[in-house]
C-alpha cells in the first residue's frame, strides 16, 4: 500500500513544474531520490559500524591515556627528585609536611617554582583543562620523586 505526504517546494520551482509536470513522474522520481538516500545513509552507517570496532578503539585509547599519564608521572618524579637533590633541608621539610601535594601549588613558597616548571614543559597547556589529568599525574609523581629521595636520606642524616 502506498502512503501519501505532503511536499513544500519554492515558487519558483513550483512554476516551473506545473510546465513540464506531464514530462515526469514526479512520484517515481521523489521514491528513487529517497531510496537512494536512504541506501547512501544506511550503507555508511554499515562501513561506519563494519570499519571501527568500538570496543576495540576505547581499549587502544585508554592504553594510549595510560601511557600519556604515566609519561607525565615520570616527568614529576625526575623534577621532584632534581628538586629535593637541591633544596635546603628546612624547604625539603616543609614540603615534606603538606598532606595533599596539589597545595603546592597555590603554596606562595613553590608558586615560582612551579610555574617555572610548567612553563619549561608542556604543562602549561593542560593546567586549565579539567577533563585532561595531566597536570594531576605531575604532582603525584613530583611529589613521589621528594618523598623517594627523603626516604634515602632521611636516616642518614
Amino acid at each position: 500500500m502506498a502512503q501519501k505526504i505532503t511536499l513544500s517546494i519554492p515558487d519558483l520551482l513550483h512554476e516551473k513544474l506545473k510546465e513540464w509536470r506531464t514530462s515526469f513522474n514526479l512520484s517515481k522520481m521523489f521514491q528513487e531520490a529517497v531510496a537512494d538516500a536512504i541506501h547512501k545513509k544506511e550503507e555508511f552507517q554499515k562501513r561506519f559500524s563494519e570499519d571501527f570496532d568500538m570496543p576495540e578503539i576505547i581499549k587502544r585509547l585508554k592504553h594510549e591515556k595510560l601511557i600519556w599519564e604515566k609519561k607525565y608521572y615520570k616527568l614529576g618524579k625526575h623534577e621532584g627528585l632534581q628538586w629535593a637533590k637541591t633544596v635546603h633541608y628546612e624547604d625539603l621539610l616543609y614540603v615534606l609536611e603538606f598532606d595533599a601535594a596539589y597545595q603546592l601549588l597555590s603554596d606562595p613558597k613553590m608558586t615560582q617554582y612551579f610555574k617555572r616548571i610548567y612553563e619549561s614543559t608542556d604543562l602549561v597547556k593542560y593546567s586549565n583543562n579539567s577533563s585532561v589529568n595531566h597536570e594531576q599525574m605531575f604532582i603525584e609523581g613530583w611529589f613521589k620523586g621528594v618523598l623517594e629521595f627523603w626516604n634515602q636520606v632521611k636516616e642518614k642524616i
